[in-house]
């Protein structure tokens, strides 16, 4: 799986057998939106022309296009983790959202 981005939106790549094409999903919107092609100048196109048409009947719509999220989430992990992660917080000064927070943004770095 790779992803590709156009216009400051991505999209999760991956290869259909079946059919002999990429496929293609774009992420983080409000609707689904998927486009196909057989080369990466195919696909990149028809990522293109699959954004405009959903951006495009979004804004006829009077709909955001780009799912909204509160900046919350919760995360269960073995309490073990918990515990050597309250330990590294509190050696270092910090809560534990702001040395998880560290984390999430380094992982998600682009």
């Amino acid at each position: 799986m790779s992803v590709m981005t156009v216009d400051g939106y991505s999209a999760r790549i991956e290869y259909d057998a079946e059919i002999d094409m990429f496929r293609g999903e774009i992420l983080g919107l409000s609707g689904g939106a998927d486009f196909y092609g057989k080369t990466p100048k195919e696909l990149r196109a028809e990522f293109r022309r699959s954004l405009a048409v959903f951006l495009e009947v979004c804004k006829e719509k009077g709909i955001e296009p780009r799912r909204s999220y509160s900046g919350k989430f919760n995360l269960r992990i073995p309490p073990e983790l918990h515990e050597r992660l309250a330990i590294a917080a509190q050696a270092e000064g910090k809560s534990i959202n702001a040395v998880a927070q560290e984390a999430l943004e380094q992982r998600v770095a682009v």
